[in-house]
């Protein structure tokens, strides 16, 4: 809410252009370069003051020809002109004049251009305004979008009323970051905080990035690594294509729900807006492929249908309330609930942002289905841009197999699992050949009449079963031997066999040289080493102890 203008002394009124449409009013106050502009929009009334680039000062005051209701409309001030979207309390009822009073003062005119007769247009025009509705209403307090224009790179300027210290915890490359930065309150903002369901927006405060915004109580609270000045005036830009891809994702969520219910009587009990794709929890334990088939189908003729998405403002002891679907509002839940309507399929209370037509969402792709929690199931789902991106991969995937396997796409599983036994084939031939090699090995050390106390070996392939073949063939109860698999300067397993006493000894030291984990019993100790680079250390190592050891017995 903007606080009270005052009158604005040695004044002339800005000449406003004005036309009426089947659901708001669209007025232009032509003002060259205005600065210091105030506002207050009354349901019955509104007051413009402002200067321009000369320091003219400029004052309005309309008395409306019927009520608008005030969290619906909005103004954006641009290089020579203010413009203002008013939303009728009474939609579909025309305005014949823009004032109350017959009388038409010299600075109103009406904008021919973009007037006409609208009772009997298909709609006509409301493009334009469903978008800028769609973009602009959010029942939290001070996130608004002031402008009618350019739409899809919106941007607005607005002013800093806090900035205060913060830490944000996030996870980068799988490992958890606090990262040191700012909490930022504006007195609007265009940047939707996450909530109901979907992820918050991304963008800037003039050149500072917005890592994250967060809802708390009526306020967005955006997180910033830079301060911004208290008071400062900022212009905020968002990113549109993440907010798309969330209007597209989200109301797509929203169409399935709808029709999973109506069709089959599944009811969606959560669902989540993923980076790569997403989900919606059905309470049902399972769904069938042919009802997955019929959905798809469903779903998709209602896009092609064009099917408008329209935005409404309900105060919360409105009766038609209680008829919308919803799941409860949060306790910190502060001013009109905003309702979701695609006409004719769904009315959902959301505070999310969604598309003003379902022909928006392109298409839809059901993807599968999951295991859920509770006897419940995942739907996997993508929509609009996020399905083209699926086929543009898979389509380069396609091409890659095609070269690789020489054979078409329809041949390219029968291809796969051909090569699958075959590799089954060559691992079964070459652990036996692992065997045989094992045995081999350790009988020669046996046959080596100045084999010693102690015995090493390495071999880059190789598996557990290989070293404990070695190992059984060697008497452990009195040579120690060591024995490893692996890169050789890399990651690998290890095996340490001897007697008891000295295994039980050597083993952790060899567990800190190879960076490894493991553990042993009755005279042998395995495990996994991060690193094999210190190998020819433990193994000098180990000799020289052997060599300790029976100089001991002599």
């Amino acid at each position: 809410n903007k606080s009270p203008l005052t009158l604005c002394l040695n004044s002339q009124p800005a000449h406003a252009l004005w036309f009426d449409r089947k659901k708001y009013v669209t007025i232009n106050f032509v003002v060259q370069k205005p600065t210091d502009v105030q506002v207050d929009i009354q349901p019955d009334k509104m007051i413009l003051c402002c200067k321009n680039d000369t320091d003219d000062v400029f004052y309005n005051e309309l008395h409306f020809y019927d009520k608008v209701q005030i969290y619906d409309s909005r103004e954006r001030v641009h290089e020579r002109t203010i413009n203002f979207l008013l939303r009728k309390m009474k939609p579909d009822v025309a305005w014949p004049r823009l004032q109350k009073d017959p009388a038409k003062p010299s600075w109103i005119s009406v904008d021919f251009d973009n007037w006409r007769d609208w009772e009997h247009e298909e709609d006509e025009g409301k493009a334009e305004y469903d978008q800028y509705m769609d973009f602009a209403q959010n029942f939290h307090k001070g996130i608004v979008i002031p402008g009618i224009n350019n739409f899809q790179s919106e941007d607005f300027v607005t002013s800093v009323v806090s900035c205060c210290p913060a830490e944000l915890k996030q996870e980068v490359n799988g490992r958890k970051e606090t990262l040191k930065g700012f909490n930022v309150l504006l007195k609007d903002t265009i940047l939707f905080p996450e909530g109901g369901g979907q992820p918050d927006d991304h963008g800037l405060i003039g050149e500072v990035p917005v890592l994250r915004v967060t809802r708390q109580g009526p306020d967005a609270v955006h997180f910033v690594t830079s301060p911004v000045e208290v008071g400062q005036e900022v212009r905020v830009t968002v990113d549109w294509e993440r907010r798309f891809d969330h209007m597209q994702q989200h109301s797509g969520q929203h169409l399935i729900t709808a029709l999973a219910d109506a069709m089959f009587g599944y009811k969606t009990t959560s669902w989540d807006l993923g980076r790569h794709r997403s989900t919606i929890e059905l309470d049902t334990p399972s769904v069938k492929a042919a009802q997955l088939q019929e959905l798809e189908e469903a779903v998709n003729e209602k896009i092609r249908s064009g099917i408008p998405v329209s935005v409404q403002l309900l105060d919360l002891s409105d009766p038609a309330v209680e008829k919308v679907r919803s799941r409860g509002l949060p306790d910190d839940h502060a001013g009109p609930i905003r309702i979701i309507d695609m006409e004719g399929i769904d009315a959902n209370m959301c505070c999310g942002t969604h598309v003003t037509n379902l022909s928006h969402l392109q298409v839809i792709k059901l993807l599968g289905t999951e295991k859920g929690k509770k006897n419940k199931t995942n739907l996997i789902f993508l929509t609009g841009n996020r399905v083209l991106k699926y086929a543009e991969k898979s389509y380069s995937t396609e091409r890659s197999l095609v070269s690789l396997l020489k054979t078409g796409p329809d041949e390219h599983v029968e291809a796969v699992e051909k090569i699958q036994k075959s590799v089954k084939l060559l691992q079964k031939s070459n652990l036996s050949l692992l065997r045989d090699m094992a045995v081999l090995i350790a009988r020669d050390f046996k046959n080596n009449p100045h084999r010693g106390n102690f015995f090493s070996f390495h071999k880059k392939e190789g598996d557990n079963e290989f070293m404990n073949i070695i190992a059984n063939e060697i008497n452990t109860e009195e040579t120690l031997v060591f024995l490893t698999v692996g890169e050789e300067k890399g990651a690998g397993l290890f095996l340490l066999a001897g007697p008891s006493g000295q295994v039980t000894e050597l083993g952790p030291r060899i567990l800190e040289l190879l960076q490894g984990k493991g553990a042993g019993k009755n005279g042998r100790f395995q495990g996994k080493a991060n690193s094999l680079a210190r190998r020819e250390e433990v193994e000098a190592f180990l000799r020289q102890r052997c060599k300790h050891h029976s100089s001991e017995e002599e």
